[in-house]
């Protein structure tokens, strides 16, 4: 018996369980892989983010392995463009997760969580007053129970426990997918991040070191078009990113002497709904709590944040013993839900071609709202000038 029992130790687990040893919990983490662990992602954290990582004292050492990212170019169809950077001076960094993640779950075992990987979460476990008291889980030795007082779900989009409690599902609608890799030698890569929003989705583009970009399509099926991975395999996958770069005016000539260095890994359908936070005994955190493809690039902030609110509220929980899932869907909420609307609205007009152009359009006239955009894209308000 432990405290809290953690599965998942992306970046929502991991913070969650750094911050419950810090209190004084005692944390059990699991994970099914072994960490440093590839991780299909974005690897840009923005300034909102970094000012987490920074809050919970782990920022610097971020910071010396990331590229620093001063702000972002959008652009669309017709050659529209606009760059700015981030207000105030603040910035962002790029990181691959393998490494981010790895140094989360290092933090965590620096506070006294016991981290044990190989482990798949196969179901949870109910007492006799329908409260979550642990999970079955099976290991390199076999199946068996860990039980404690209370479990935190932040496997991620397809979270076992979420799913067999009725808690989260995947998005009836859009239904989109990611295709990520790694390039060495795009030209015109820039200390700034990159989103290019087409008619038919989106390229995302970022820097790293070593000359290595992260570069990530991401393309929805409706409206006519097939599901981008339906024979799921890999010159499918290989397909549509270099489609993708090969069709595009914008993006063709940059990638003339570009060299893939990383095979193409696929994930979704990308959005996920979580019904509730979670239920007595046990709290969703990080995607298993909500996934709306975050276009802006917030998602780690939306998972460190989400970490600390699953902390805290587990914290009450244990405190008080008091189910403490509808305070976290609350506050949840309060803090992430005006962002999630305006990914829901991006997430549309990159669905509606006509709406892309108009957009555009609007870009070649008005830059103002964009540079704007890019601000809120970063969550750079409310964060302090270095």
């Amino acid at each position: 018996m432990t405290d809290v029992l953690i599965v998942g130790a992306g970046p929502a687990g991991s913070v969650a369980a750094l911050v419950l040893a810090r209190a004084g919990a005692d944390v059990r983490l699991v994970d099914v892989a072994s960490f440093p662990r590839a991780k299909l992602c974005g690897d840009t954290i923005n300034p909102g983010a970094l000012a987490i990582a920074d809050r919970l004292g782990i920022g610097s050492i971020v910071r010396t392995r990331a590229r620093t990212i001063t702000g972002m170019r959008l652009t669309g169809p017709g050659g529209v463009a606009v760059a700015a950077d981030y207000s105030h001076g603040l910035h962002g960094v790029a990181l691959e997760r393998r490494t981010l993640d790895s140094l989360f779950v290092d933090a965590a075992i620096a506070a006294g969580v016991d981290f044990l990987p190989g482990v798949h979460a196969l179901a949870p476990l109910v007492d006799g007053d329908d409260r979550i008291a642990g999970a079955r889980v099976r290991t390199p030795a076999g199946v068996s129970e860990m039980r404690a007082r209370l479990v935190i779900a932040a496997e991620g989009r397809h979270s076992r426990l979420g799913a067999a409690l009725g808690l989260t599902r995947f998005a009836r609608s859009p239904k989109r997918w990611a295709f990520g890799t790694y390039f060495t030698g795009v030209d015109g890569v820039t200390s700034r991040g990159e989103m290019h929003v087409r008619t038919d989705g989106y390229v995302g583009i970022a820097p790293l070191g070593d000359d290595v970009a992260n570069v990530c399509v991401v393309r929805s099926a409706g409206r006519g078009r097939a599901v981008p991975v339906a024979n799921r395999t890999r010159p499918c996958f290989d397909a549509v990113v270099t489609n993708a770069i090969s069709g595009d005016p914008e993006l063709r000539d940059r990638f003339t002497h570009a060299r893939r260095v990383s095979p193409v890994v696929s994930l979704g359908p990308l959005a996920c709904e979580a019904a509730e936070a979670g239920c007595p005994g046990l709290l969703l955190a990080g995607d298993a709590a909500g996934f709306v493809d975050p276009m802006t690039g917030d998602g780690l902030r939306f998972a460190l944040r989400g970490g600390e609110l699953a902390a805290e509220a587990a914290l009450d929980e244990l405190a008080t013993g008091r189910p403490a899932h509808v305070r976290l869907g609350a506050a949840l909420g309060r803090e992430l839900a005006p962002k999630r609307r305006l990914n829901r609205i991006l997430r549309a007009l990159v669905g509606w071609p006509r709406g892309v152009r108009l957009a555009a359009t609007l870009a070649s006239h008005w830059e103002a709202p964009f540079r704007l955009l890019i601000d809120v894209a970063g969550d750079v308000h409310g964060v302090r000038p270095e």
